[in-house]
């Protein structure tokens, strides 16, 4: 199973799912997939651009189980 990790990345950081966003260019819905128990549905461009607007790696994003 894989669990999101970038609900914490985004409290860490200060970021709202309308801020990461807009700073990764995509969508709220998009944030918020992958933010939940969807991010295993999400793909791997999507979710290095989310990582990209963190500003960190695409592995930091999840955690396997």
């Amino acid at each position: 199973m894989i669990t999101s990790l970038l609900k914490g990345l985004m409290e860490d950081r200060g970021m709202t799912v309308r801020g990461l966003a807009q700073a990764a260019g995509l969508t709220e819905k998009t944030i918020m997939r992958a933010r939940g128990q969807m991010i295993g549905r999400c793909t791997l461009d999507t979710l290095a651009t989310i990582a990209g607007a963190l500003g960190v790696r695409t592995k930091d994003l999840y955690e396997e189980r």
